[in-house]
């Protein structure tokens, strides 16, 4: 059995009080061109550090916010995620996402959550209100900032239960006060009025299972061109399987492993050619490129080799947001949530995101025992995830991109 899970929590927005989408592209393809120009600035203060970001996350947040941003903050919102959240193909759209999360099982669990934390006393608009109850799961919880002990653990006990009994599935309210009090220091808390906490959740089994008794440890070329030894997970089957072409001609090669139930999958995409570095990939990455892969995917009995890897990224979002432009927010004069609040003031002073990845196999504990287990080698076309490489989590009904990163080094731990 080979399990993954994956975590986002997107801590954000801590809105302190101071003194529209193309309709001619499917939702699926306007997700798609979010998570790429999110990826894509990510690695531009970063190019050679394994990643991972949740664009779903980050959206849903933003998503959220527009339904109390007015005016130009509005439409910067509107022109970084190409819709607005009133939209009633958006409406369909996150309920066949939440339908999907409703439907999870043992073998493969969804949790798409929001929580808005307010200061007690403050007044929220009824329509806002409305808004954010029929948003991604979402909640409205009365705190005081002032009391940071008590804030911190009003956030843990909803953190812990939207991790599906998991304790490890979500951040503890301790390590989220820290991410504040990293920003801001503890005085940020007495000055905070409200505060949006978002989370999506993953955990899912293969459809088709590595065995731990078929890792072995193989060489993995960095991008320096040393070569590490990595516990390589092994499966000799049928997957989805296809080669691409970059603006420059540069050929690459995707593979993508179904969950049980087909209604999730993890991509894991390289350069075909050794020598061709992964930044050149990942600056030669289209959303068009990327809506292709489904449809140009074709099943192939390959030998795939993929690395155990488990990766935890944490950033402050507010650069990556004013390069999208989205810029109103964080200015105290220019923001405007007169939607949230007839209380004047209230602008986004923090956005920080948390993302976490661990993919391995049932018994990983036991790995090392296994290191001399040799395989048995096959005629079939191989797929060997041996240099660095892109994946993203991505569901199928709706397209939307759960996760999106890159491991550089596998052995690398969190």
């Amino acid at each position: 059995m080979c399990r993954l899970l994956m975590t986002s929590l997107f801590l954000c927005l801590w809105l302190v009080e101071n003194g529209q989408g193309s309709l001619g592209e499917t939702l699926e393809e306007l997700h798609t061109e979010f998570a790429v120009g999110l990826f894509q600035t990510l690695t531009e203060t970063d190019n050679n550090s394994n990643l991972i970001v949740s664009p779903a996350s980050v959206s849903m947040s933003l998503g959220l916010l527009q339904f109390g941003a007015r005016g130009n903050t509005l439409s910067q919102l509107e022109g970084a995620l190409r819709y607005n959240s009133n939209e009633m193909r958006m409406q369909d759209f996150l309920q066949q996402v939440q339908g999907d999360s409703r439907n999870s099982t043992q073998a493969l669990r969804v949790q798409l959550a929001c929580a808005l934390f307010v200061q007690s006393g403050m007044q929220l608009s009824q329509e806002f209100t409305q808004h954010a109850s029929a948003w991604a799961n979402s909640s409205v919880v009365h705190t005081n900032f002032s009391q940071p002990n008590h804030t911190r653990g009003q956030v843990e006990q909803w953190v812990r239960s939207r991790g599906n009994g998991d304790a490890h599935a979500l951040l503890a309210g301790e390590e989220l006060a820290g991410l504040v009090e990293a920003q801001g220091g503890p005085s940020l808390w007495g000055q905070t009025q409200m505060a949006l906490v978002s989370s999506v959740a993953f955990r899912g089994t293969w459809q088709r299972q590595f065995l731990f008794a078929e890792t072995r440890t193989l060489p993995f070329t960095l991008s320096d061109g040393t070569t590490i030894k990595v516990p390589m997970m092994y499966q000799a089957s049928e997957v989805k399987f296809g080669q691409f072409r970059t603006l420059t001609d540069h050929r690459y090669t995707v593979v993508e492993l179904s969950y049980l139930g087909d209604s999730l999958s993890l991509m894991v995409a390289l350069p075909s050619e050794r020598k061709v570095p992964l930044a050149h990939l990942e600056t030669q990455l289209t959303p068009r490129a990327m809506a292709l892969w489904a449809g140009g995917l074709r099943r192939t009995k390959m030998d795939v080799f993929l690395p155990r890897f488990k990766i935890q990224n944490r950033f402050n979002l507010k650069s990556m947001l004013l390069s999208l432009g989205i810029s109103d927010i964080f200015d105290p004069m220019a923001a405007d949530f007169g939607g949230i609040s007839a209380e004047d003031g209230l602008y986004v002073s923090e956005a920080i995101h948390e993302a976490k990845i661990e993919v391995t196999e049932e018994g990983t504990k036991a790995a090392a025992a296994t290191a001399m287990v040799l395989l048995k080698r096959s005629r079939a076309p191989v797929f060997k995830a041996d240099r660095p490489f892109l994946f993203l989590l991505r569901e199928a009904s709706t397209g939307s991109v759960l996760f999106m990163g890159r491991v550089m080094n596998p052995a690398v731990l969190v």
